[in-house]
């Protein structure tokens, strides 16, 4: 692609989150459910304990051990929107497009792309060279088979929106397509970021009930081996990656549900890599031990913590309720008592410090008396043991959080404490992963829950807040219905002009302010620990991981050994 277009719609894509202040994860590759602040100098990307500079050869072998607070739940992308599951995927699964390490869009499966006609039809250019990991040849028959599959009403996937935008799509050649669309699409470069699948072994066939969803066939850098349900997921290296065989022989990732048994795995060296909580990374890791033998990294996450509100429970129909719920929440109490400091507070769904954060919206602060008001206003009273009631009902409702997160239940307690200040009474419930999102989030059966999301690098937010996507196993899983919002958006997804944009989406932060069906609550600081033995760390926006497939163990310090 080589007109001004490209430059527009590239720096669009890259300027939404690039890091603008401070000291320095990845974002997930869809949106599900995170140095020092966030720079993009280089200097900030430094390791606590330098890892990313050597100059030795690298070697092949060798094994890396992860650890996970989840299960992963399907192994088909497309079918799966939690983190665990996408993050293994990525190492299996290509894409036509990807993020380079400064969060550029680039090829990757593709040779070459371009947009064309204003931003309303792409053309791209498969690689010749990118095989199926039984050998069979990726071409864009594979994206087409692929795009069918989103667009397909029998699929029940939350990512089709954009595919579904698509007017027309063409098969030029074997290794050529285009997709044409009525309107500009301002992510038309994120949407072709999609995981293909392969269509010889999956036409025809049911796609819920496809092996592939246990047993994935890629083309990636890294192959799958094996799932232990609830135990591990294990990857070996591809060595026919188009891009070179990875260094390690296999990736594993460990699922251990609770933050604080992963770090005594971490200790005794069962694990090799983990995400630290504030706690761990600011006093329980600055021994001669951790330094010695680990380097830390922390920047700014790319996601944002938040208390969600389900718009079918009779509790919270009234913004008012909502509004008076956000002023009897401490949030920078929030970030100092559960993050130790370690994040940032925050009123929406967008990383502070970057353009299309709206500056210009002052959060609610922390006022009870003024909840207390708000309340009152709303036709709630204190009954005789003190709690709210209205028309003989007792403000009573359930936070819903899942288990093993430490700071997700943390956090869970103080709001129950600071809400029992003004009356309204809170219980908590935790959940095991799988069943959160299958038995709960999928079904709508919960008051109110606290989660995150990752906060992608286009500002495009429909698929969480557009009414379309208030369905069961639709991301909108509050059932929020603004059609306010849902013009903004659309406004903001249609147009390649970054001005009308900035407008849209600065309206979207206002009527989400406004309205508050989530309580935003902070952006924590992501926290990555890993093993000093590992070579080729290299630090960037797009996170520590970026170059998986490129990190090394020296074979004199290798912990495991894989047998061929």
């Amino acid at each position: 692609m080589h007109c001004s277009l490209q430059k527009r719609v590239l720096l669009g894509a890259l300027l939404c989150f690039l890091f603008l202040t401070g000291c320095s994860s990845p974002a997930e590759k869809k949106q599900s459910a995170s140095t020092t602040e966030a720079s993009s100098s280089k200097a900030s990307e430094r390791a606590v304990g330098d890892n990313t500079i050597n100059i030795q050869k690298p070697e092949y072998g060798g094994r890396i051990i992860l650890g996970s607070i989840a299960d992963i739940a399907n192994m088909i992308p497309m079918l799966s929107t939690d983190s665990a599951s996408h993050t293994v995927a990525s190492h299996i699964y290509v894409s036509p497009l990807k993020y380079d390490k400064d969060l550029n869009i680039v090829p990757y499966a593709a040779e070459s792309f371009e947009v064309l006609d204003e931003g309303k039809r792409i053309r791209i250019t498969m690689r010749k060279d990118v095989q199926w990991e039984d050998g069979t040849p990726l071409t864009a028959e594979d994206v087409e088979f692929t795009y069918k599959l989103y667009i397909d009403p029998n699929t029940p996937t939350a990512y089709a929106q954009d595919y579904l935008l698509v007017k027309k799509f063409t098969l030029i050649d074997k290794y050529t397509f285009e997709a044409t669309y009525e309107k500009p699409l301002a992510r038309i470069l994120i949407s072709w970021m999609l995981d293909i699948l392969p269509k010889h072994l999956l036409e025809g066939k049911d796609l819920l009930s496809s092996p592939l969803s246990s047993k994935p066939v890629g083309a990636g850098p890294f192959k799958f081996k094996e799932w232990d349900r609830g135990e591990k997921v294990v990857l070996e290296a591809n060595d026919n990656y188009f891009l070179g065989r990875p260094y390690l022989d296999e990736v594993v990732y460990r699922v251990i549900p609770d933050s604080s048994t992963m770090f005594l795995e971490l200790k005794a060296g069962h694990l090799d890599m983990m995400t630290l909580t504030p706690q761990q990374y600011l006093y329980q890791t600055d021994s001669a031990f951790f330094t010695n033998n680990f380097a830390k990294y922390r920047y700014l996450s790319s996601g944002y913590s938040f208390l969600g509100f389900n718009f079918r429970s009779r509790f919270f129909q009234d913004a008012r309720v909502r509004r008076a719920i956000s002023y009897a929440i401490d949030k920078e109490g929030l970030v100092k008592g559960v993050l130790f400091g370690q994040g940032k507070a925050t009123e929406g769904p967008y990383k502070p410090g970057t353009w299309v954060y709206n500056t210009s919206i002052e959060d609610y602060g922390y006022d009870p008396a003024k909840a207390s008001e708000i309340m009152k206003d709303a036709g709630w009273t204190k009954n005789k043991k003190g709690v709210l009631e209205k028309d003989g009902i007792p403000f009573k409702f359930t936070i819903l959080t899942n288990q093993g997160n430490e700071e997700r239940i943390k956090t869970a307690t103080i709001i129950q404490s600071q809400l029992k200040d003004i009356g309204i009474q809170v219980t908590i419930r935790t959940v095991e992963w799988a069943a959160f999102i299958k038995e709960f989030i999928n079904k709508g059966r919960f008051d109110a829950l606290i989660l995150g999301w990752n906060i992608l690098q286009d500002p495009d937010i429909s698929t969480v807040w557009h009414s379309s996507r208030a369905e069961d196993g639709g991301l909108n899983f509050i059932k929020y219905i603004n059609p306010e919002l849902d013009k903004w958006l659309e406004l903001g997804r249609n147009t390649l002009d970054m001005d009308v944009r900035k407008k849209a989406y600065d309206r979207v932060q206002e009527i989400l302010h406004t309205d508050q069906p989530y309580c935003f609550l902070y952006v924590p600081y992501s926290l990555p620990i890993v093993h000093k033995r590992f070579k080729g760390i290299e630090p960037a926006l797009s996170g520590i991981t970026h170059n998986l497939d490129r990190w090394w163990v020296p074979k004199s310090q290798r912990h495991y050994e894989v047998a061929n």
